[in-house]
């Protein structure tokens, strides 16, 4: 099993209804997901923040930091 998590949720992510975190069968779904969830947090969020996403172990984390 392959995994997305979110890290440091902010409000806009608890407000969104999003998973903070869900399981795949293959890496390809899950990476597919993350990079999915990336895109919705750049363009409907608030901006106050910055995404990122790591690959550890065909596990996939986003990590939610506020823009300097």
């Amino acid at each position: 099993m392959y995994k997305v998590k979110v890290e440091n949720g902010c409000r806009c992510f608890f407000k969104s209804g999003m998973v903070e975190s869900q399981e795949f069968q293959t890496k390809e779904e899950a990476q597919k997901e993350a990079e999915y969830m990336i895109g919705i947090m750049k363009s409907n969020f608030c901006q106050k923040h910055k995404f990122t996403i790591t690959e550890q172990f065909g596990d996939f984390k986003i990590f939610i930091a506020p823009n300097n």
